[in-house]
Formats: structure tokens, sequence, C-alpha cells
């Protein structure tokens, strides 16, 4: 992951299959706001914005800004040391390797 919010946040919803369209929604930031966090100019969204995005993405804003794997508070004491460990070698995969493996997890929850 690169050091630049544009493209974390880009790569974040490629790889959730979210539309800018969809983040508006569910954000409350206007579609043109987010284009210009997305665009060329690559305008940093005020910390607000910021927090607002990462919760409905469900990754940290240090994740977006500097593309750190930092968890979030909420997934860090939710996670017994097994999910953590699950969550740090997870990491390590590429993206299609990861959507097989939450494939594998939904057939184990059914």
């Amino acid at each position: 992951m690169s050091c630049n919010f544009r493209e974390n946040l880009r790569s974040e919803l490629n790889y959730q299959g979210i539309t800018v369209k969809e983040l508006s929604s569910r954000t409350g930031i206007p579609v043109a706001t987010l284009d210009c966090y997305l665009g060329a100019r690559a305008t940093i969204p005020s910390a607000d914005a910021a927090v607002k995005i990462a919760r409905t993405l469900q990754v940290s804003v240090e994740y977006l800004v500097i593309g750190e794997n930092v968890k979030t508070e909420m997934l860090q004491n939710k996670s017994s040391r097994d999910a953590q460990d699950i969550i740090y070698w997870i990491n390590s995969l590429k993206p299609e390797q990861c959507r097989a493996i939450l494939k594998m997890i939904k057939t184990f929850r059914q």
C-alpha cells in the first residue's frame, strides 16, 4: 500500500467493491467532495471526513492516510490472540488470496 490518501482510499474502495456513490450515501459526504479526495489534485479531507470514511470502510484513519496496517480499536479489543495472528498473516496476502479465504470463512458460518 502506498503513503497517499487518494491511492489508499481508491485501493480500499476497489478491494471492498464500493462505489464513490455508495460511500457518499453511507458517510453523508457529497460525491463531489469524495471526487476531490480521489481526483488528480488529491485534496486531503478534514479529520471529521477522514474518520467518517474510515469508520464506514472499517479501517483506521492511519491506514488511509499512511497505508500502515493499523487495526481499528474495535477490532483490537474484540480479537483473541488467534484472531490477531490470523489478521497478521492475512495482511501479507494478495487481494485475490484474501477474497478466497473470505469465501472459505463464509462457508464455515453457514
